[in-house]
């Protein structure tokens, strides 16, 4: 037996005597080398997938006996080289329903010269039946000797890769995700159609091709460190951000996340780097209104503790503007109409201009000094109708201008002279958003961007509206506040409604008896004042002296205490404003209790300027006087006031006094109180005739002081 023309068959001792033509040289791993092949630099290992398969290898001469074993043979069909060489494979390996066929088979392959290939039942040396996929062919010696060559595997495990590589190609070619394979020099060696939608170029134009070469938008320095990483360490990178422009997308950033994993065979040999790809761009656009809600949360929050400080409107605007800046703004300015600014309500009117005071301005260190000279502090400029701050405050609506032009910069500055150095410094986005307070616009919050390169959006929108808003309820507190304070200097003598007003979630009496039998009018005052959310201030309070004095101190703190009241402050603070006012009345001292009633929460907030302290009365409970902080006369200054909350569930009743009522020059003041909580035993008893029985026991006639009296009773809420 010769050269086979298909395969070296050699002689009897296995060596072969001539070959039929030149085979190429062979690597020491087996491998075909070739002189030009630029990429070959060394031995290469085999691959292992023929060793998955276990491929065995059978020979047969013209007769059908067995002349060639292979070791694959010995492990697929369970019979040793000994024991099949020369043997009649049919009888060896075939059963005997199934010999014809398999004659047959061999017959037409020896005959015909057609390979044949498929599946066949072989008879294991066990006994057992296994299917073996069969690729039988004919071969030719160089001394025209015929023999057949069967290359056979298990076909479970044939059919099982089959399986496999089926899964793996319908995966990658339909998976959404994009998915490539990377060389050691980490070029493209496959692209899945996923990819090639992300990256917007064929799988042609990846292939051989770095990712820098490919896609040149990328940040492909980090990528391709990644990949190395990972074909170094063999250790896989997952879910790594990257963002950057694709010819899919050649105008819009997009974000992906990348996962990189190292590919090995089974001998471990590493062939490259696979790469897998989401697009996150919507996930990470998400991220980032997170992060700009989040700030914008935490600009609110620092708004809420910095504006409103004080109830002064210039310190109120300059808080305004320090918050927007540098957070909002490069520079900002707080523009309010004039009539704002002396106390009265805006009132537009029909005119062409309209007259703004600016209270407040403030740039970002590193801005140009210039904003501060296009628009002084202090100043009051008269705007005309072509302006955008007139037209926010006007409509009432935000004016947004993403891309300052020059003609833009005309309609934003007060004149041309300003508009310049607003073009000097650098001005290219502007926002004015309104002041608006209770429905009222008191003026224009103006935003400009200079060293900040973004231009405003409808995010900073939404932010410097809710600035806007917050401050406007301030300034506006501020504006009624300043005018309290001066209306209530300039008051005279006010004298208390003959009966307190009547408010949700409560019964109301009172009474004012006024000094000694000549009835003098004093400084004794109560009040009933309805708040919003169905909230109730109720007020007593006392002016030390008596007489047109005390009585038009009273009038003034009653008339302040009012106002106040409407800003709807914390009771402490809206004693300590009153503490202010009362030190401005000619040095007058006087006490006073404010309590507030929330009928939703049954409770009552209250705070004490040295006044006597309010009895409780609760079904089951003996009467009791609130135990408050004393706190120091109005007029004093100087000593902070608190706030103390109690529950007032229905029916439970607060009583309010002067001291008028419980105080004499005989008396020990403990003994007096005690006989006043003795007369409220009685829970049930109507308030007029608690009113009457209180007046009745403990003033005398020849007090000379005057008692003001108020009793609330709460009632089951509606």
């Amino acid at each position: 037996m010769g050269t086979i023309e298909q395969g070296t068959v050699g002689t009897g001792n296995g060596v072969p005597r001539k070959r039929a033509k030149a085979v190429p040289e062979m690597s020491a791993a087996g491998i075909p080398v070739s002189d030009d092949d630029e990429r070959v630099r060394g031995p290469l290992r085999p691959s292992a997938l023929l060793d998955v398969l276990g491929v065995a290898s059978v020979v047969l001469d013209t007769e059908g006996r067995v002349v060639l074993w292979s070791p694959q043979a010995e492990e697929l069909f369970g019979y040793t080289a000994r024991e099949a060489l020369g043997e009649y494979a049919a009888r060896l390996m075939v059963h005997e329903q199934h010999v014809d066929l398999a004659v047959k088979l061999f017959t037409d392959v020896m005959d015909t010269g057609r390979g044949w290939a498929g599946g066949f039942p072989v008879r294991h040396k066990d006994g057992t039946t296994r299917l073996v996929e069969f690729r039988n062919m004919r071969l030719l010696d160089d001394r025209g000797g015929v023999y057949a060559l069967g290359l056979a595997a298990d076909q479970s495990t044939v059919h099982r890769l089959e399986r496999d590589v089926a899964l793996s190609v319908q995966m990658v070619s339909q998976s959404p995700i994009g998915l490539a394979v990377l060389d050691r020099d980490l070029r493209y060696v496959s692209v899945n159609p996923a990819l090639e939608r992300i990256n917007g170029i064929s799988a042609a134009e990846h292939v051989g091709r770095t990712i820098r070469e490919a896609l040149p938008f990328l940040d492909a320095e980090a990528i391709e460190s990644a990949a190395r990483q990972v074909l170094d360490t063999g250790l896989p990178l997952v879910e790594q951000s990257t963002i950057g422009r694709t010819p899919a997308d050649p105008n819009e950033d997009h974000a992906w996340s990348a996962s990189y994993y190292r590919l090995e065979d089974s001998l471990q040999s590493v062939l490259g780097v696979a790469v897998s790809v989401v697009d996150v761009t919507e996930r990470h656009r998400s991220a980032i209104e997170a992060e700009t809600a989040r700030r914008r949360l935490t600009v609110i929050a620092d708004a809420s503790a910095r504006i409103g400080t004080t109830l002064e409107l210039d310190r109120t605007a300059c808080e305004l503007a320090d918050v927007a800046v540098p957070e909002l703004a490069d520079i900002a300015s707080v523009d309010l109409l004039e009539a704002v600014v002396e106390g009265r309500r805006s009132d537009l009117g029909p005119t062409e201009t309209t007259l703004i005071r600016t209270l407040a301005v403030r740039a970002d260190h590193t801005a140009t000094e210039a904003p501060d000279e296009a628009a002084p502090r202090g100043q009051v400029t008269r705007y005309g109708s072509d302006r955008l701050v007139t037209q926010c405050i006007r409509t009432g609506s935000p004016v947004m201008v993403p891309q300052v032009k020059d003609e833009d910069l005309l309609r934003i500055a007060q004149d041309p002279q300003a508009a310049v150095l607003l073009g000097r410094a650098g001005v290219h986005s502007y926002l004015a958003v309104p002041l608006v307070a209770r429905g009222e616009v008191l003026g224009a919050l103006d935003l400009k961007r200079t060293r900040n390169p973004r231009p405003f959006s409808n995010d900073d929108l939404v932010l410097a509206r809710e600035l806007a808003s917050r401050a406007a309820v301030q300034i506006d507190n501020a504006r009624w506040y300043q005018n309290a304070r001066n209306t209530a200097v300039a008051l005279q003598r006010s004298l208390l409604p003959s009966h307190p007003r009547m408010t949700a979630g409560l019964e109301v009496a009172s009474r004012y008896q006024p000094a000694g039998a000549a009835g003098e009018v004093g400084g004794d005052w109560f009040d009933v004042l309805p708040l919003d959310g169905d909230k109730t201030a109720l007020v007593v309070g006392d002016v030390m002296g008596s007489g047109i004095n005390a009585a038009a101190t009273m009038g003034r703190l009653r008339t302040a205490t009012s106002t106040l009241a409407s800003l709807d402050l914390d009771p402490a603070r809206l004693l300590e404003h009153l503490d202010k006012t009362t030190g401005g009345l000619d040095e007058s001292i006087a006490t006073c209790v404010y309590a507030v009633y929330d009928p939703h929460r049954h409770q009552c907030t209250i705070a004490n300027a040295g006044h006597l302290p309010p009895a409780r009365i609760r079904a089951g409970h003996p009467p009791e006087l609130l135990d408050l902080p004393t706190g120091a006369p109005l007029g004093v200054g100087g000593v902070a006031f608190s706030t103390t909350t109690f529950d007032l569930r229905p029916g439970d009743q607060l009583v309010f006094y002067t001291d008028g009522l419980v105080e004499t020059r005989q008396h020990d003041l403990d003994d007096r109180l005690n006989t006043f909580l003795g007369l409220l035993d009685d829970p049930t008893r109507p308030l007029e005739d608690v009113c009457d029985l209180l007046l009745s026991t403990l003033h005398h006639p020849d007090n000379h002081d005057d008692v003001a009296l108020l009793i609330a009773r709460a009632q089951p809420q509606a």
